[in-house]
């Protein structure tokens, strides 16, 4: 990775600390202060957030410890949630270093950016904008789960029956409910690429303000190597666009996905880490 390849100014990194600080709290988490990190608990019904490093505009503030990452994690085992870390590693360096000698193991993932004179890529003709009590709202949930459960790009073998099946647990139901209320307060938008009715791929963005992050894109394994999570992403982008979005950014799972969503403007800006415990 050159220095050119990571060039993400320090005012647009700290335009992502202020999203990432934001985000969980509009979603209905709390937040516990453990000094140099802040954990996020989520309140009601909705997806568990994770710990991060706390906000620090002037950039003064202690670096965490192992000791300060245990102290967290004694405390999502005591919540019964995940045991999970997010952050950036270009802004907060030394996070790494901690969270291993606290026995967790970090995955990195491509951090991206939309330029924002990027053309739009014309609208595909499968891929829609879902709202409120869409009837396909349970299916286009379950999609990433599948897709997540697999990864990678190339062709899996879980289809419209794996869907079926997996959209008719009452846990599927209850999220898709979630993604209903959000889409209805506007905290998150969510399109799909539908095929004969069937979902095929699916995702979302959430906006904090004029920022936007796109999340949860994912196909059905079956459904891979046909351009449809581009085109998702695409719709996304010029839905939140459309609505006001000056910064879009996304995650890449990986360098391979990074190159698909470079075709549609986005640019390698940093790194995001997630560290979980071993499996």
């Amino acid at each position: 990775m050159t220095d050119q390849e990571i060039d993400m100014p320090v005012r647009q990194l700290s335009e992502l600390e202020r999203y990432y600080d934001t985000a969980p709290r509009r979603g209905g988490a709390r937040a516990e202060d453990f000094g140099p990190l802040t954990l996020f608990v989520q309140e009601g019904e909705g997806w568990p957030y994770y710990a991060r490093p706390a906000l620090d505009v002037t950039g003064d503030g202690p670096e965490a410890t192992a000791d300060d990452v245990r102290r967290v994690l004694a405390r999502q085992r005591e919540l019964k949630v995940p045991e999970a870390f997010e952050w950036v590693a270009e802004t907060s360096p030394s996070l790494r270093a901690a969270v291993e000698a606290a026995g967790l193991y970090v995955h990195a993932h491509p951090l991206m950016v939309l330029d924002p004179g990027a053309p739009p890529l014309p609208a595909h003709p499968e891929v829609r904008v879902l709202g409120p009590g869409d009837p396909l709202l349970t299916a286009a949930v379950t999609v990433p789960a599948l897709a997540f459960a697999a990864p990678g790009t190339a062709v899996g073998e879980a289809g419209p029956q794996e869907l079926a099946q997996a959209s008719a647990v009452p846990a599927a139901r209850e999220r898709a409910a979630q993604v209903s209320a959000m889409l209805a307060s506007g905290r998150t938008a969510m399109a799909a690429a539908v095929r004969d009715g069937v979902v095929l791929c699916s995702g979302q963005y959430n906006p904090v303000g004029d920022v936007s992050e796109v999340v949860a894109v994912g196909t059905l394994p079956s459904a891979r190597r046909q351009g449809l999570a581009l085109a998702v992403t695409a719709a996304l982008v010029a839905h939140a666009r459309e609505h006001g979005a000056r910064t879009v950014f996304l995650s890449a799972g990986d360098e391979d996905v990074a190159r698909v969503y470079a075709r549609l403007g986005f640019r390698r800006a940093a790194t995001a880490l997630i560290a979980e415990p071993p499996a």
